[in-house]
């Protein structure tokens, strides 16, 4: 008998991750499920503008809060919150800093695609490393993904996924630009705020 597991997230930055397009899948739809509101913003350097075969690189910060968690039982619902990042800086538990890989994409403010690696650190101390891409048209995102088992900085230091490890991820994102007038010009947009649900699930 196959049992599906699933945690979704409501994403207000997720690249992803980082992170971080794909459909949402309520906490109730299968046991393990949860979700999460998540703020953040996305940096460019730079950015998509109106070249649709333009390069550019970004970093990503956000917080999930108001999370359900089933994988805790009906108490870790609205308790676990997270920090979500991509090609920023990680802290390990020491306090020692990690440079993040920098996240990369193709494309303008119509149409594009990305992918990186977003950090996800939780309220009880455990970890997600999810490896992503993403597709975008106008302001939407579509998302895809999977939790990695674990990843190695150019430093040496590796951090493990210890939540959600083997979860497959997806998610429907916003792509909100601060000044719109950036998708007109050849440098494109600096900053953008993303929001939506993202959704991690394993099957076993």
């Amino acid at each position: 008998m196959r049992k599906i597991t699933r945690l979704s997230l409501v994403a207000g930055a997720s690249i992803a991750v980082i992170g971080g397009a794909m459909a949402a899948v309520p906490s109730s739809a299968a046991t393990g499920g949860g979700e999460c509101e998540l703020s953040g913003t996305a940096n460019f350097h730079p950015g998509p503008g109106t070249n649709p075969s333009g390069t550019f690189a970004y970093d990503f910060s956000g917080s999930l809060t108001n999370c359900g968690d089933s994988t805790s039982g009906p108490s870790g619902f609205g308790k676990t919150t997270g920090e979500i990042s991509a090609g920023q800086t990680y802290t390990d538990p020491t306090g020692g800093k990690h440079a993040e890989p920098t996240a990369t994409g193709t494309g303008s403010c119509a149409t594009g695609t990305t992918a990186g690696i977003a950090f996800v650190h939780w309220s009880d101390g455990t970890d997600t490393v999810i490896k992503y891409t993403t597709t975008s048209a106008a302001a939407g995102v579509a998302l895809q993904g999977s939790v990695v088992p674990s990843y190695q900085f150019a430093d040496g230091y590796t951090v493990a996924s210890t939540k959600y490890a083997g979860a497959n991820a997806d998610g429907v994102l916003a792509f909100e630009v601060t000044d719109p007038t950036q998708c007109t010009t050849a440098n494109g947009v600096t900053s953008a705020g993303i929001d939506g649900i993202t959704g991690l699930g394993t099957t076993s």
